[in-house]
């Protein structure tokens, strides 16, 4: 592997690469990438899509090459902005904490923040102590729109221009696909924030598609709304930017004009995210059931124009401002509300092209009756964009995963997707003996997932499962709804049994769950999409993963049902050539939460039937590794 990434970055190529587990993908390109730098001098971006892997490369990975490469280079942990704060914000909020804060919870985490920044060395988020109130960070973050520049008081120990100093002279950057991402969408519009560079690498590129299509459209939520004009007055406690600050020597008038137009945008905002719901619920023409939204100007918009009197009234107290810390305050909030505006009227004009837009219906905020709306578009295909504005780039581009071939060394799923046409590929196994270290069990029997009596025979299969190993599994779902019914019965015979047990959604963070998962070797975690990748237990803290139905995507999802729309129109067959391929890859990913080292064993537990009975299921089967022979339950 190594070889073929040091080929790629000399050619400037492409290349894919499938690595299975125990290949030491991370070590495989970061030699070549760091041989590159020392001997031509170029710098090299690493991207990774979880926060984990990102840390693991810059904590040990890197460190470990660090003591066996005599010569020097310089390694950079790249984050947004927003992950920095900005010390200048922080006194202007702690003087007008009474403002500011909407709460005592919310006072009492700025003190916090505040007794932190005396200690801080690098002044980011993922030093900062547990808050009661998170939410004030927004009052102390770097932020682009309020940067003073060389002009600020704090220029000299702004802890972003440090990190960005830092970044400018890096030889290899560390990065997450978000923010790589957000900087190439900038990049269209001329900005962009990291620095130039010559290689880039994509680990866990299996996410590549997903990440660009979300970053190439627009996600505004009724949340985010709110909060926006909300943090500029709030009526409830007379808080917020506009809070007093005729005391600054603004006209009153103009001072109350901000803050009637504020309370008005908000009486909007509720106006228009009510009728959007009402038009949903009442299956308005050209809204399907699915929240998708098939035709431009399908809902009345009060609230861009509410908006847009909010920012002007907003630049006109910064022209009356003589503070000039006030005036970029000012300046920021106008943008903000200026920029919330502008997507509302993209997603309902259906202003960005090649997109599918769709209304997503989540929790009810508190206090509300309602469902909380989100307004999404993201598009369809990204394909042409990354070809356009990633792959035309005079850089080289790598991306590896364990799980990017459909079988075998079929790279052309997510060559077609990406975009990718001239990449080259590579498909390597695993140094391990799965023939001897997994066992795959198949239940031929069991009910087909649309069968009414699935759930209820799932149960006594898992319940019979996990009793046979003692625990330690994993039981992998598709669904909440589906693990929720599950959980419900076979939780309190697992915990009348000893068992821990751990449900997804409701008993904490991921990495709460597989803390306290490892904590014992008959602990049992009832999961869904997020645990299917990206988790490493070794050991016998895990050793059996049971599947209870084959991961196709749900097919009613707007994005998926366009992605399938488009294939079709242009003649291809949207199961065979992207339903399957995608159910896969996440089942390929799925069995490899078993075996992640040399010493591990288990077992793979497969309950749903369609994997024997369907024409299709050899495409799973053949996704088993080498030498592996399931066991098939008549």
């Amino acid at each position: 592997m190594a070889e073929a990434v040091e080929a790629n970055l000399a050619s400037k190529g492409r290349l894919l690469v499938e690595a299975g587990t125990g290949v030491g993908k991370s070590f495989a390109y970061l030699v070549p990438a760091i041989r590159r730098i020392l001997e031509k001098r170029e710098r090299v971006v690493v991207c990774t899509h979880t926060i984990s892997l990102q840390e693991q490369i810059f904590e040990k990975d890197v460190p470990l090459l660090k003591a066996v490469i005599p010569d020097e280079f310089t390694t950079v942990l790249c984050k947004g902005r927003g992950n920095y704060m900005s010390l200048r914000r922080l006194r202007i909020a702690s003087e007008k904490k009474s403002k500011v804060c909407h709460s005592e919870e919310e006072e009492h985490s700025l003190d916090l923040v505040e007794d932190w920044a005396y200690e801080t060395t690098d002044g980011s988020l993922a030093t900062l102590p547990q808050l009661p109130r998170r939410s004030v960070w927004e009052h102390v973050e770097s932020d682009a729109g309020n940067c003073m520049g060389r002009r600020c008081p704090t220029y000299d120990k702004c802890f972003y221009q440090s990190a960005r100093r830092r970044m400018e002279n890096a030889d290899l950057l560390i990065c997450n696909h978000a923010l790589f991402f957000s900087d190439l969408a900038l990049r269209s519009k001329g900005a962009g924030f990291l620095p130039a560079y010559d290689h880039v690498i994509f680990d866990e590129a299996h996410h590549l598609e997903d990440v660009a299509s979300g970053h190439f459209g627009i996600r505004v939520s009724e949340a985010r709304a709110r909060h926006v004009l909300r943090s500029l007055y709030n009526a409830t406690n007379g808080r917020g930017t506009l809070a007093g600050i005729e005391g600054a020597g603004l006209p009153v008038v103009e001072v109350d004009a901000a803050i009637a137009a504020c309370l008005d945008a908000q009486a909007a905002a509720e106006a228009f995210f009510d009728g959007v719901w009402r038009k949903c619920e009442g299956g308005a023409s050209g809204i399907a059931q699915s929240g998708r939204v098939a035709e431009p100007d399908a809902f009345d918009n009060p609230l861009s124009p509410a908006l847009g009197d909010v920012a002007t009234r907003l630049k006109l107290l910064r022209e009356r401002a003589v503070d000039e810390s006030l005036q970029f305050d000012l300046g920021s909030a106008a943008q903000r509300v200026t920029d919330l505006a502008a997507e509302i009227d993209l997603f309902i004009g259906h202003g960005v092209e090649g997109c599918v837009y769709w209304i997503e219906r989540n929790r009810p905020a508190y206090g509300s009756t309602r469902p909380s709306i989100t307004l999404s578009c993201a598009t369809i295909d990204v394909g042409p964009v990354l070809r356009d504005r990633l792959f035309n780039m005079p850089v080289s581009i790598t991306m590896t995963s364990a799980t990017l071939a459909a079988s075998g060394d079929d790279f052309s799923h997510v060559i077609g997707r990406l975009g990718c046409d001239e990449a080259k590929t590579l498909a390597l196994g695993s140094p391990f003996d799965y023939a001897s270290q997994m066992r795959v069990i198949v239940d031929r029997a069991m009910p087909p997932p649309e069968d009414p009596r699935s759930i209820r025979e799932l149960v006594p299969r898992i319940l019979t499962h996990i009793e046979e190993t003692g625990g330690g599994a994993f039981v992998l779902f598709t669904s909440f709804r589906m693990l929720r019914e599950v959980a419900e019965r076979c939780a309190p015979v697992l915990r009348a049994a000893g068992h821990p047990v751990f449900i997804h959604g409701e008993d904490g963070e991921r990495s709460q769950l597989l803390k306290r998962f490892r904590e014992s070797e008959r602990s049992v975690l009832f999961g869904t999409s997020s645990f299917w990748e990206g988790v490493d237990v070794r050991g016998r803290a895990l050793r059996n993963v049971i599947i209870a139905k084959l991961p196709f995507d749900v097919p009613d999802h707007p994005l998926i049902q366009a992605r399938h729309e488009r294939i079709e129109a242009l003649g291809g067959n949207a199961f065979r050539d992207d339903q399957l391929p995608r159910a896969v890859l996440r089942f390929k990913q799925g069995i490899g939460r078993l075996i992640r080292s040399a010493d591990d064993s288990g077992r793979i537990v497969v309950l749903d039937p369609r994997i024997v009975t369907k024409f299709y299921g050899k495409r799973f089967m053949a996704a088993l590794p080498d030498g592996v022979e399931p066991e098939i339950v008549p």
